[in-house]
C-alpha cells in the first residue's frame, strides 16, 4: 500500500468535525501519514446546474470555508508537532466527497454529525453514507469522547463472519499502533437463573463450544500477523450483540466492527449491530473496510 495515502477528515467548522480532526491528527501521526482536511460544498442550486446556457454553474470554492480550513490546519500543526496537514475544498456533497476521497485514503475520520445535523440524530445521513460505502476504514467520533484515550484496549466484535475477520485484522493493526492489548469479544445469549429443559442446556453448551472455537480461530489469525501483540478472548452473554458491545466499549479506547455480521442482508451495507454501536458506543468506533 502506498505510504502517501493520507488520513482524511471531513471538516465543516462544527464542534463535532473539529473533534474528529483532533482524532484524525492523532491517527495520522500514529501511521506516519499526512493529514488531509476536506470540505465538501454544494452549489445553492445544486451541483452542476446551469445558471444560463453559457455557464455550467460549477461553483467556486468559498473563501470563508477556505479560511476555516486553514485555521484548523494551523491549529492542528501547532498542537501535533511533526504532522503534515493539507486542506482541500471539493465541489460536492460532504458524504459523496468523503466516499470519493476514501479511494485514495488510509483512513477516513468523521464526527457523528456536522452543521446540518439534528440534535437527536447522533449519526447524520452523511455519516451513515460514508460508514457504509467508504473504500477504506472509517473512524467515527463524538464530541463527548475527548480527550483521546491512549492506554485502554482495542475491542473487536467477533462472530465468525468475513466482515468480523476483517474487523479483527484491522483492530489488531490499531492495537499494535497504539501498543495496547486487543480484546476479541463474542456475544452469546443471556444466562438464565431458572432451570431449563435438557435440550436448551445442550444447545447452550454447544453455543459455549462454538464461542470458544470462534474466538480461538480469530485469536490465532491475529497472533500469526502480530507476534508481540497481547490478545485476550472474551466470551460474554448479553441481551444482544449491540448492547453487549456498547457496554464493553466503556473500558476501550476504540471499538472495531464489521459492516455486517452473519445475520446481515447483502443489500444492507451497514448492519444493525454496527449502526447501533456507531450511535451509542462510549468510545470512537472504527468501521472496518478493505482498502481498495
Amino acid at each position: 500500500m502506498p505510504m502517501n495515502r493520507p488520513v482524511v477528515v471531513g471538516v465543516d467548522g462544527s464542534p463535532s468535525s473539529l473533534v474528529a480532526a483532533e482524532h484524525a491528527a492523532h491517527a495520522a501521526l500514529l501511521r506516519s501519514r499526512p493529514l488531509l482536511l476536506v470540505h465538501g460544498y454544494l452549489h445553492p442550486l445544486g451541483y452542476g446546474v446551469p445558471l444560463n446556457p453559457y455557464d455550467l454553474g460549477v461553483p467556486a470554492p468559498s473563501e470563508e470555508a477556505q479560511k476555516m480550513l486553514e485555521r484548523a490546519a494551523a491549529d492542528l500543526s501547532d498542537r501535533w508537532p511533526g504532522l503534515t496537514v493539507e486542506v482541500r475544498q471539493v465541489a460536492g456533497g460532504p458524504g459523496a466527497t468523503l466516499v470519493e476521497e476514501s479511494r485514495r485514503a488510509d483512513l477516513v475520520v468523521m464526527g457523528s454529525r456536522g452543521l446540518g445535523g439534528f440534535a437527536g440524530l447522533l449519526l447524520g445521513s452523511v455519516g451513515a453514507q460514508v460508514a457504509a460505502h467508504a473504500h477504506c476504514p472509517v473512524l467515527v467520533v463524538r464530541p463527548a469522547e475527548q480527550p483521546i484515550g491512549v492506554d485502554a484496549p482495542v475491542l473487536v466484535g467477533v462472530d465468525g463472519s468475513e466482515s468480523s475477520r476483517l474487523a479483527a485484522e484491522q483492530g489488531a493493526h490499531e492495537a499494535a499502533l497504539r501498543a495496547v492489548p486487543l480484546v476479541l469479544v463474542h456475544v452469546g445469549p443471556p444466562d438464565t437463573d431458572r432451570p431449563v429443559p435438557e435440550e436448551i442446556e445442550e444447545s447452550q453448551a454447544a453455543y459455549q463450544a462454538e464461542a470458544v472455537r470462534l474466538l480461538a480461530d480469530a485469536s490465532a489469525a491475529v497472533r500469526a500477523e502480530h507476534a508481540g501483540l497481547v490478545v485476550r478472548e472474551h466470551p460474554v452473554r448479553g441481551v444482544g450483540p449491540a448492547q453487549a458491545l456498547i457496554e464493553a466499549s466503556g473500558t476501550a479506547s476504540l471499538l472495531v466492527v464489521g459492516t455486517r455480521g452473519r445475520a446481515g442482508f447483502a443489500g444492507l451495507l451497514l448492519g444493525s449491530v454496527s449502526q447501533a454501536v456507531i450511535h451509542h458506543a462510549h468510545c470512537p468506533v472504527l468501521v472496518a473496510h478493505p482498502v481498495s
